[in-house]
């Protein structure tokens, strides 16, 4: 038996059903009987309707009903593109002139940015800077590294981005790189480090010597014929044995001689086109290759995917001859848009929160002076120069007693300045090995004055000042000592003491003390 709540009618299938105008309702015809709830009449209940979407929402516009009420956005600041902490660069573009380019840190984290199909090396550092939010944007650099075969090789400022990727192994580690690097256009402010006159000559007169600062010049002109030249020793093919050869470094290309250091065009043989070409720094070429030495570079066909095959691989005797190989490969490709790249990176804009350190450090040390205020007429210009060495070295003993007086003092408030503030410094780089740190300050440029103060692994509380000086890296121990209950840190044997490592490195920015060079450009790990 069925129970039926409420009111009900019987319907019966297959029958019509007629409705009077006074209500009442008539069956025709009958059949199965059925139960149907009998609804009392009520007034029209208003539902919910689905929303009309348009097809022009999927081009980005919403069209919603006007009967759905508008939802408050809480965030209403994340909306303005100009205040959005959200990079315009680093969203996906809506036309497909942009690519995506992978680029690595130095703390081996990455970002990926989008860039125009044209854009240069200059351009996507400019960007980085500005993602990273570094405090200036001078002397940025994008490295191509190739870290199976030990290559890496700077970017010049001209080059078009994904034209180099382009030239890359889908299944490579190939990757980008970056970093700061210090020495892309040093050679234009000092050629005579760069450049040995040794290696300089005239192609065209054998007898006729050049200057380094002529070499630039005449690279800069059409109509002359410098060259570079020297030995290097070559890895042979499929083979690991090298063989020391003679080389010839001409606008047309690099040549070899077949006899001895003759430049006979019987005896001299074509190796490769500079217009076809890349120059790759080699690392740890020693393991990989077998090389003779640690002063080892490479070039290989800019057209092609890099392959172990297509390497041509050699090797210098010293680092300012590997330098100076690198350079002129260079200056003999690219010429006047190497100038041109060295012109727009000096009127590169600064930011605004380093700018008067920045200024203040581009000046040359040529064009200061040493000053002698001790008269009542003011201060005199020091024109003897053994007279400002002795100033010097009386301002640097008033220094040490200012600094031993100002740490005797009772009541030093130590918690201002605490013994480990250097591990928040950028020049310091924790428990690094010699050769790291030497490595990494060959990758930011050899120039004078780059440094970073590592721990020392042979001696327990100690550290070194790896400072870079004419092309060579040298390190100087960093020995704290003990003096009236206090401790210090010292390069001298106690001759002068510093309360810790930030003060070491303050001095030596303004004294060069037992430094052969002032420090000048700490070498920094750039994160991403």
């Amino acid at each position: 038996m069925m129970e039926v709540a409420g009111p009900w009618t019987e319907v019966f299938e297959g029958s019509e059903r007629n409705e009077t105008s006074g209500g009442a309702e008539t069956l025709l015809g009958s059949s199965t009987l059925t139960l149907a709830p009998l609804i009392a009449e009520s007034p029209s209940i208003r539902r919910s309707q689905p929303i009309l979407i348009s097809s022009n929402r999927v081009k980005g516009v919403d069209s919603f009903s006007s009967s759905v009420p508008s939802i408050p956005n809480p965030f209403p600041e994340l909306c303005s593109p100009s205040k959005s902490p959200v990079l315009i660069s680093s969203l996906p573009p809506p036309s497909s002139d942009k690519h995506l380019v992978k680029v690595c840190g130095e703390d081996s984290h990455s970002r990926s940015v989008y860039v125009s199909r044209g854009a240069t090396a200059r351009e996507v550092c400019h960007m980085l800077v500005q993602t990273a939010h570094c405090s200036d944007q001078e002397n940025w650099a994008l490295l191509e590294l190739h870290p199976t075969l030990g290559l890496e090789r700077c970017l010049e400022d001209h080059e078009v981005v994904l034209e180099v990727q382009a030239n890359w192994s889908l299944k490579g580690d190939t990757r980008f790189v970056f970093c700061k690097n210090y020495a892309k256009y040093e050679f234009f402010r000092k050629p005579m480090l760069f450049f040995p006159e040794s290696m300089i000559s005239d192609s065209a007169d054998v007898s006729k010597g050049m200057t380094s600062s002529e070499l630039i010049q005449n690279l800069l002109r059409s109509g002359t014929c410098p060259e570079i030249q020297g030995f290097l020793h070559v890895k042979e093919p499929s083979r690991k044995t090298w063989k020391k050869v003679y080389f010839f470094l001409r606008r047309s290309g690099l040549y070899c001689s077949i006899k001895g250091s003759s430049k006979e065009p019987r005896h001299l043989q074509y190796v490769a086109d500079l217009e076809d070409l890349n120059v790759y720094t080699v690392v740890n070429s020693r393991k990989l290759y077998g090389a003779p030495a640690d002063f080892t570079f490479c070039i290989k066909p800019s057209r092609k995917p890099v392959r172990a095959q297509d390497l041509k691989i050699l090797c210098a005797e010293s680092e300012q001859t590997r330098t100076c190989w690198t350079s002129a490969f260079r200056l003999f490709k690219y010429g006047k848009q190497l100038q041109c790249n060295y012109q727009l990176s000096k009127s590169a804009p600064r930011s605004l929160e380093g700018s008067n350190l920045t200024d203040s450090k581009s000046n040359s040390e040529a064009s200061l002076v040493a000053m002698d205020f001790s008269g009542k007429a003011g201060g005199r210009v020091i024109q003897n120069p053994t007279e400002a060495q002795s100033v010097e070295r009386e301002e640097g003993q008033a220094w040490r007693r200012r600094e031993a007086l100002r740490c005797s003092l009772p009541n030093l408030n130590s918690a201002a300045r605490p013994s480990s503030i250097h591990k928040i410094q950028p020049w310091f780089h924790g428990g690094v090995s010699r050769k790291e740190a030497q490595r990494l300050i060959e990758k930011q440029g050899l120039v004078d004055g780059m440094f970073l103060i590592r721990e020392s692994q042979q001696h327990a509380q100690c550290f070194v000042l790896s400072l870079c000086y004419k092309l060579t890296t040298k390190h100087y121990l960093v020995i704290p000592c003990e003096e009236g209950g206090r401790k210090y840190f010292t390069m001298d044997d106690g001759l002068t003491l510093f309360i810790d490592l930030l003060q070491l490195v303050e001095f030596h920015q303004i004294n060069k003390g037992i430094l052969p060079v002032c420090l000048k450009h700490p070498c920094v790990c750039v994160a991403l």
